[in-house]
Formats: structure tokens, C-alpha cells, sequence
């Protein structure tokens, strides 16, 4: 934060000033900071740390007051001769500021520092004139170079004369040296010294908060219950994939009221069997509404009870899990729920969405159409609901849960904070009174148990992407469910505590759980008392209508779009990211490598106007991205997140990955570009091969065709094997394609935002390789056609999600590889002294190492491997073919060549290790391998005859009403292609249809 007073205000008003006894003191020629005791204000001090300096600051500091910003500009720290890790020199911060005219007085530097490691000596030069040299004396703050600490800062004050300073441009000039670094709390210019920072009295609020001088709430309500070991902040509802018998909630439930002055607590809902959560006041004081398993029952529902105790009544039911509730302005309810019916991507628990009830529990309607976890939905003071959305379309799962809006009738998504840059579960996110900022849970990585992380607070007036709006105030990521009393004075849970904690980050615990409440947390506390009403927004969905319309101002107006031509965009393309109706482990696998977690629906494509503007319908409560294709089919840019539109809506938006901060486009505004003069287009389905890509059914014919000829197992042409056989979890050409750098597709990478030309069809080399300049390679248009849209269509294996969990030697469940294992077979066993013998002399884990069984990794992440690693080469599955062992290249690199194989491994003598099949280590690695054949064939994969889906993936489908309940899985037929999509086909909205509870 920057303070200017660019002008001086002359000679004579100072005078008038000074001359009036009772006047306020000059402004401040310019206070870089604040004075507040923190140093996360500043440029690298909310997370990126000292480490990050020289890359962020490799020419000396220049700020300019009224122009720079101190949480981009000015670093919290300054180095010094001292620190090797900026490079152990001097450097100067320059600060550039205006006067109108040269102050009639000597003005005072005033350096507020959290702390200076070894007392480094302070120069300073203004225009040219320098000031004696000084010492900087320590701060209160330790000595880790963090700017997370709070301290009560030290001050540095110079007098400089008034004759150094001039009118017009002022240059001033602060470097160290003999010494280490300083942090800095302020930087003030001024006339009179203001007072020094005081840290606020903890102990004097709290007694105020018990006083009542923070509003009308006499009790504090919170919940208690306790949880199950399982370190996902989501799965705390509903049951594991294994069964209902597996369940991922405690007991304990109970719904408390405490009472500031006396201390009493008051039990509202006591059930030690069952559990309580998520209460929510009435902004008139007299209910609170709450999701309430009771005692022996499996699922959470919503229920509503006066404030005093009484009128205790069950709002929602039905089989699945309604959490999360909290009061609209029109009097319903919104929420989250896994009537979703689907399941997170990447772990084996249940996905809730956004939804909203009537007050009675009537009329329940989806208002999000995430694939994944929506959290914790709360009224901003302008109307619109704040919410945690976690979502990733090619890209990292584990990066990206921030902070999103709605408006409460499930229109208007849009980013809050986040989703640009990696890291953090942004959650629990409420407005603070007094203030435009949000207070919320800032859990690292990819979040903890039951939300628990640092209590921070961010300000989007700069945008979503302005990664210092963001500031951590606790000192430790152990805190739960913040509320803001003040605009610095916070509550929060922890552990078993409810704790006072102020701006600063210093902490005073008001209660902790009593005994008898015994291995319980606290939960969601806040005050039983009513709030300020927020506005009700007005509802733009019709029901009655299946679609919603899109509008696109100019498709070239956005981020990475510099060098795409007007023109070059033709069509858009549309995707629908598609649910998964089960899951069993925390990787991608086997529906792709390293890629892709779900299989995208290909609905068809939109024109693009010359001008770059579109206007389209587009399905109701679907989960849509887009891909902008160039006149060749070839897509130019990709969406890597997910946007809807609600029942009858209109959404507008600027162009291809807008800048965050720019105006939305007023679609109303007819007329404003071309698209808009139209009737809204409809999505072309054209003559696509596919909707949904499988690629051992649209891919491969096209490989056989083509490539196999060459890069087959004998031929291998370039160390390439394209053929269609089975491996241990991929086919081999599948797996081909994706470690030889031939897919584009995103990865698990904590990405965004890429360049033109990138990702999919129009940055895949397998591209490349099909326009002809490939050895004269040159496919028809259709097969070539058909490789464009399964890149684009983000590349995965199988195009079933029966595929799941199945299928697969030395598969996961959990992240354990536990399905099929070979390692105790007894074929792998025997093997193993051959290899021992015949490969570990030469294949040692320094040199290209192997995998010793079918199941052997080789030292690579199941789910994230480096990409470059060259381990890949030689990873199972491309050394096990499971459909001809005898082409396994396990077996044909050790087989002499005058015996069928490739002679490339060789003894000392120079002679291949395996002169003839018939040898008896040859014979023992073969028998591993078949045995590998042979047990896929029993278990069979998902292209395989007789394939069947596993129990619990036909379980959840009759649970959905996909497959009837009395379908029997042991002797009707499971067409997982069919059911599939069925299961997708039944979220497409009809307006017919009736919401009930």
C-alpha cells in the first residue's frame, strides 16, 4: 500500500498549518507499507519468500510514488553484503517522488523495520547529497528472513535537510552494507514524526467481545463432532467406494451455544451417535439451519431449530448427503449435495455440488454442474454467493480450489480468487463487516482434514490473479471455519478450541470443549445473533427453457492470444467434461497416463465471426469447455477450466482467457458486434467419428492402418511400437504415443493459460507426423480428422469409466498397487534369480534400470512422473506385451538376432545373453510374462470379450436409477459403453422435469 502526497503544499500553507494550534499535521510526502507490525503487505511477502528475490528483483529496486504499488514494487526485504542468496552485494532501493516546491523544513525518513539481521549499516542519498552512514538496531521479529511474522517493529528515523530536496522530481537513495538484511514494516517521508505502531491489546478486545462491544451476540454456536483418518478436507460425508460399510464420518454430533459472559453452555442437539455441521443463523436471529446426521442413520440432511432449542425439524431426506447450508435472501436455502451422483476424480469419496431448496426443504435444484467438489456457499454483502469450486480440465488435480461466485439463482460463475496460479485450498470464505475483503481458510497444498489451514484474508479489486491481494494472518495452518466480527478481529476453531485472533495474528483462546467431550473438535463457530440483510438479486433463469445462451465479444482480445490473427479462428468447439459414477484411487490411471482424470463428451461446434464474436445456445447445467479451431480443424486455444449456463440464461464474456480484471460483456448490448445481430447458432454435431474417445476403438484402427507397419514389435523403426497389444495397464501404441513427447494434451502439470498452438491437435507432434512429411505418410482426411479430435478431445485411454479399477496387472486401489499384483506369483519369483543373473549386472538403477516384474514401476510415480525421465523407455508397460509375450521387448533386446530378437543386450564375450528361445532364463522371463497374459485374460480389460464392469461401478448405477434394482451382474449382459451413457444422458436437463426432494 502506497500513501502519496505527490505535490508539495508550498511555503505558505505549511506556515498557516504550523500556525494553527489545533490543525491536523501535514500529510506524509509518501509512507510506502503500513505500520502495522507485518511485512506480508509487501512485494514477495505473501509466500514467495526471500528465495525468490534475485529472479524477481535482478536490477535494483526504482519505486515511483503514485505509480508502483509496495505489493508488487518495494520487496520486504533488503539484502545486503551479507546474503549469499541475493548474491552478496549491495543493493540500492531508489525511490522517485514530486514536490511542487522544497520544503520549508527538514523533513524526517521514518524506517519501520520488522527486523535487521546484524545491525547493517543504513546510507542514504537524496538527489545526490549523502547522510551519515548508520546503524539499523534489530526488530522484535525472528531471524528467518520471513515475512510472516508479526513483531512490534523497531524505527529508524533521519533528519534531512530541507535545502537537499527540490521542486519538480526527487530521487532517494537507501543501500546496506556491513551487515545482513532488513525487513521492512514502513517507509515514511514526512514533516513530523507520526507515532510509532502500538500491537493491540488482545486481552482488552477479548474482555470487549465478552462486553458485548462487537455486536449484539451473547452466545457463541458452533458444532462438535469427530472425524475419520482420512486427510482430504472433503471426505467427511457419505461412504468410500468399497461400500456403505465404509463410511468417512464420525460421531459425537452436537449442535452448542456459549455464553460469552457466564460461560454456560447450552445444548441444542445432542446426539453422541450421530453427527452435527455447518450451522447456520437466520439474519434475524431466531433459527439456525444445519446438516444433521442423527444417530444410525448414513446420511446427512438439513435441519432447521429456533435459536432457544425448541422446534427441532428435518428439512431434506433421501439417500444422499445434503451439507453445508446457509439462508438466502428470498428465504431458501442454499447448500451442497452429493444428489450430484457423481464422485471425486481422484480419490474413492463422493462429490457435493451447489444446490438450493425452498425454506421447507421443497424443490431442490442443482445450481452448480462441477464434476467436483463445490464447498461451503455464503452471502456477499452485494448478494452473490462466494464458494470453494474445485475443478482441473487438463491439469494438475491437486492445484486448483479457490474462491468462485454465483449468483444465488445459479447464474453468473465466475472467479473470485484463483484458478490462475497453482496451490492453496481457498475455503470457508465470509465477508468481513467494514471491509471489501473476504476472510477465509487458507489450507496448503492441496488441503487439510476438515479445512484446516492458516485464517487469511484477500481483496479481489485487483482481480482474481493478483496473488498479493492474498494475506495470511494466523502464524500456523491449524485453524477451521473463521468469522469476522470487526474488520480486524476474527473467531476461528482449533482443535478443540474457539480462539480470539486479531489482524496481526495474535491469538487468545475463549474456550476449549470440556472433557466430557472427549476426542471431538469444535466446529463453525459464530454468533447466535441476527445480521445485516443482503440485497436480493433478481432471478434471470427460466426453467422452462432446456438451454442457455452464450455470447462471445472477440475471441483475440484475451491473454496468450498475441500473434493469432483476426481470421485464424474459425469455430469453436464444445466439450462437456463428463462425471465419473465411481472411483477407486487417487491417480488417472488407467483412463490415461499422466493425463486426463475423465473423459469429455465432443457435443459439436460454433462459428466464429471475422470479427471474432459468437453466439450460441449451449445445454443447461453442463459442465462446457471450448477449443478454438483455426480453419484447418486445428485448435489454437483451449479452455483448461469448466463454464455453464443455467435454464434460460444469457452469459456474455470478453474473449479467449480475458484478462481476469476486465468488464464482462454486456451481452444485452445488441448490435455491438456482429454475432449478437443473429439468432443465437446451434451446436453443429457434424460427421464426427465419435463423441466420447476410446482409443483402442477410433485410434488405433487408425495406427494399424498407417504406422504399425513400421512400428510394430519386430520392425521397431526409430525404437517405436505402435501396435494395439495389451500391456500391463495400457496398450503398448497408447503408451507409445504419450512418452515419446508425441500428445500435447496438459498433463497433471500445475499449469494454465498456455500459448497459441499448444495443447491438443494444434501442438501434438503426432500431428506432424500425419501431414506427409513423415515418410510420405500421409492418412485420408477422416483418419487424420480422427486423431484431431481424440487429442483434442484430451487424449485418454478408454472411453468408458467401466474401465476403472479393473483391467489392469499391478493397478491401484488407494494409491496402493494392490490389484494383480505378480510380485508373489510364483512365475515372478522364478524369474527373478534370471534377472539377477542375466540383466541387474548390466541394468543397474544408475543405468538404465528395468522393472524386475510386471508390477515394477521402476522408481516412477504411478501419477507423476517427469515426463523427460528416461526411465519411461524402459517402464513396463513398454517392455511386457501381455497379449504375445513373445514380442515383449523384455524378451527380444536379450534374444540373438539369428533367433528372432533384437540382440541388443550382450554378455562380455560380446554374444546376446539369450542365444535361442529355448534358453532356460529366456524360458523363466517368458513364463512371467504369460502368466501375466494369461491372468488378463481371465480378468479381462474393457476392449476384451466378456468384459464386465466391476461391482461396485453397477452398484452406484442401480443406486442412480440407471440400471434397475433388481439387475443381476452375474448373468444379464453390462454394456459399459451403454450404460455410461445413460448415466451421462441422465443430467441433461428437461424442463419437464420434476424436482422434488
Amino acid at each position: 500500500m502506497t500513501h502519496p502526497t505527490s505535490i508539495w503544499h508550498g511555503v505558505s500553507a505549511v506556515l498557516l498549518l504550523a500556525a494553527a494550534a489545533c490543525a491536523a499535521p501535514p500529510a506524509p510526502v509518501f509512507t510506502i507499507g503500513r505500520e502495522d507490525g507485518r511485512a506480508d503487505e509487501f512485494a514477495l511477502g505473501n509466500g514467495s519468500g526471500w528465495q525468490r528475490y534475485r529472479a524477481a528483483f535482478p536490477q535494483p529496486v526504482a519505486y515511483t510514488v503514485g505509480v508502483s504499488r509496495a505489493e508488487t514494487g518495494w520487496p520486504y526485504i533488503h539484502p545486503n553484503t551479507a546474503d549469499l542468496w541475493a548474491g552478496s552485494r549491495k543493493h540500492p532501493f531508489i525511490i522517485h517522488f514530486m514536490l511542487t516546491a522544497p520544503p520549508p523544513r527538514p523533513l524526517f525518513l521514518i524506517i519501520a523495520q520488522i527486523n535487521a539481521l546484524q545491525e547493517p549499516t543504513l546510507h542514504l542519498a537524496v538527489n545526490g547529497h549523502a547522510l551519515e552512514p548508520r546503524r539499523v538496531p534489530p526488530g522484535s521479529g525472528d531471524a528467518s528472513g520471513s515475512a510472516a511474522g508479526r513483531a512490534k517493529p523497531a524505527r529508524t528515523v533521519v533528519t534531512i535537510p530541507a535545502h537537499f530536496f527540490r521542486a519538480g522530481a526527487n530521487e532517494l537513495t537507501l543501500t546496506l552494507d556491513a551487515g545482513s538484511w532488513i525487513i521492512y514494516d514502513a517507509v515514511t517521508l514526512a514533516a513530523d514524526i507520526p507515532p510509532a505502531y502500538t500491537p493491540p491489546d488482545l486481552a482488552s478486545r477479548t474482555r470487549a467481545l465478552r462486553d458485548g462491544t462487537y455486536g449484539a451476540a451473547r452466545e457463541i454456536l458452533f458444532a462438535t463432532r469427530n472425524h475419520v483418518n482420512d486427510g482430504h478436507w472433503y471426505a467427511n460425508f457419505g461412504y468410500y467406494c468399497d461400500g456403505p460399510a465404509r463410511t468417512t464420518y464420525g460421531g459425537q454430533g452436537r449442535l452448542c451455544a456459549w455464553d460469552l459472559r457466564t460461560g454456560a453452555l447450552r445444548l441444542l442437539v445432542d446426539d453422541p451417535a450421530g453427527a452435527v455441521r455447518d450451522p447456520c443463523v437466520h439474519e434475524d436471529g431466531t433459527k439456525i439451519v444445519f446438516a444433521y446426521r442423527p444417530g444410525g442413520t448414513p446420511h446427512y440432511h438439513l435441519y432447521e431449530i429456533h435459536a432457544d432449542g425448541s422446534g427441532l425439524r428435518q428439512l431434506t431426506d433421501g439417500g444422499y448427503d445434503d451439507i453445508e447450508p446457509c439462508y438466502l435472501p428470498d428465504g431458501g436455502i442454499v447448500f451442497v449435495s452429493s444428489r450430484a451422483r457423481r464422485w471425486v476424480n481422484c480419490w474413492l469419496t463422493q462429490v457435493a455440488t451447489v444446490h438450493r431448496c425452498e425454506a421447507d426443504g421443497s424443490r431442490i435444484r442443482m445450481l452448480s454442474a462441477n464434476i467436483e467438489h463445490d464447498n461451503t456457499p455464503w452471502p456477499l454483502p452485494d448478494g452473490r454467493l462466494i464458494y470453494t469450486r474445485w475443478e482441473y480440465i487438463d491439469r494438475s488435480q491437486v492445484n486448483y480450489h479457490h474462491l468462485w461466485t454465483m449468483n444465488p439463482d445459479g447464474t453468473q460463475h465466475s472467479v473470485f480468487f484463483g484458478n490462475l496460479h497453482p496451490g492453496g485450498l481457498f475455503i470457508d470464505a465470509k465477508p468481513i463487516p467494514g471491509s471489501t475483503d473476504v476472510l477465509f481458510i487458507d489450507s496448503p497444498g492441496h488441503g487439510s482434514v476438515e479445512h484446516r489451514g492458516f485464517v487469511a484474508r484477500v481483496s479481489a479489486k485487483h482481480g482474481p490473479d493478483a496473488v498479493h491481494s492474498l494475506r495470511r494472518i494466523s502464524k500456523q495452518s491449524s485453524f477451521r471455519d473463521p468469522w469476522a466480527l470487526t474488520a480486524d478481529l476474527y473467531l476461528a476453531a482449533r482443535d478443540r478450541e474457539l480462539v480470539l485472533i486479531d489482524d496481526r495474528g495474535t491469538e487468545s483462546v475463549l474456550f476449549t470443549l470440556p472433557a466430557a467431550f472427549a476426542d471431538c473438535w469444535l466446529h463453525e463457530p459464530r454468533p447466535l445473533a441476527g445480521r445485516a440483510r443482503v440485497p436480493l438479486l433478481a432471478d434471470k433463469t427460466d426453467w422452462s427453457q432446456p438451454e442457455g445462451i452464450f455470447i462471445l465479444e472477440n475471441v483475440y482480445q484475451g491473454r496468450q492470444m498475441a500473434g493469432v490473427g483476426k481470421g485464424t479462428v474459425v469455430k469453436l468447439m464444445i466439450l462437456e467434461t463428463l462425471p465419473k459414477p465411481i472411483n477407486f484411487t487417487g491417480g488417472m490411471d488407467p483412463l490415461s497416463y499422466v493425463g486426463t482424470f475423465t473423459l469429455p463428451r465432443v457435443l459439436g461446434t460454433v462459428p466464429v465471426e471475422p470479427d471474432g464474436s459468437a453466439c450460441f445456445a449451449a445445454p443447461a447445467l453442463r459442465p462446457l469447455f471450448f477449443i478454438a479451431l483455426d480453419g484447418s480443424g486445428r485448435a489454437v486455444k483451449r479452455m483448461q477450466s469448466f463454464t455453464q449456463v443455467m435454464p434460460g440464461e444469457r452469459l456474455g464474456c470478453t474473449g479467449c482467457h480475458e484478462p481476469r480484471a476486465s468488464a464482462p460483456y454486456p451481452y444485452h448490448a445488441a448490435g455491438a458486434v456482429s454475432a449478437s445481430r443473429r439468432t443465437p447458432s446451434r451446436i453443429d454435431a457434424g460427421d464426427r467419428a465419435f463423441d466420447v474417445p476410446d482409443f483402442p476403438r477410433h485410434v488405433q484402427p487408425v495406427l494399424d492402418r498407417h504406422c504399425v507397419r513400421c512400428h510394430n514389435p519386430e520392425k521397431r523403426a526409430g525404437g517405436v511400437d505402435l501396435c494395439g497389444d495389451h500391456g500391463p495397464m495400457f496398450s503398448m501404441g497408447y503408451y507409445t504415443l504419450v512418452t515419446h513427447g508425441l500428445v500435447a494434451d496438459g498433463r497433471n502439470y500445475a499449469k494454465s493459460n498456455y500459448a497459441p498452438y499448444a495443447l491438443g491437435s494444434g501442438g501434438s507432434r503426432l500431428m506432424t507426423k500425419l501431414n506427409g512429411s513423415h515418410h510420405d505418410v500421409k492418412p485420408p482426411p477422416q483418419d487424420v480428422a480422427v486423431v484431431a479430435l481424440w487429442l483434442d478431445a484430451s487424449a485418454p485411454y478408454p472411453g468408458t469409466y467401466a474401465a476403472l479399477g479393473c483391467g489392469m496387472i499391478g493397478g491401484y486401489a488407494q494409491n496402493n498397487q494392490v490389484l494383480e499384483n505378480d510380485a508373489a506369483w510364483p512365475s515372478t519369483r522364478a524369474a527373478q534369480p534370471v534377472f539377477e543373473q542375466q540383466c541387474a549386472t548390466c541394468h543397474t538403477q544408475a543405468f538404465k534400470p528395468l522393472p524386475r516384474t510386471l508390477s515394477d514401476e521402476n522408481g516412477l510415480s504411478f501419477w507423476m512422473p517427469k515426463m523427460d525421465d528416461p526411465r519411461l523407455r524402459h517402464n513396463r508397460h513398454a517392455l511386457f506385451n501381455l497379449t504375445r509375450p513373445d514380442k515383449s521387448l523384455y524378451l527380444r533386446a536379450p534374444l540373438a538376432l539369428s533367433a528372432g530378437g533384437l540382440g541388443l543386450c550382450t554378455n562380455a564375450a560380446g554374444d546376446a545373453v539369450f542365444s535361442s528361445s529355448d534358453h532356460p532364463g529366456y524360458r523363466a522371463l517368458f513364463a512371467m510374462i504369460d502368466a501375466g497374459r494369461t491372468r488378463l485374460a481371465a480378468i479381462k480389460r474393457f476392449d476384451m470379450p466378456g468384459f464386465r464392469p466391476r461391482p461396485e461401478y453397477l452398484r452406484e448405477m442401480k443406486r442412480y436409477g440407471i440400471l434397475s434394482a433388481t439387475f443381476d451382474e452375474t448373468t444379464e449382459v453390462a454394456d459399459p459403453y451403454a450404460i455410461d451413457r445413460r448415466y451421462w444422458d441422465s443430467f441433461i436437463y428437461c424442463p419437464a422435469k420434476l424436482y422434488g426432494r
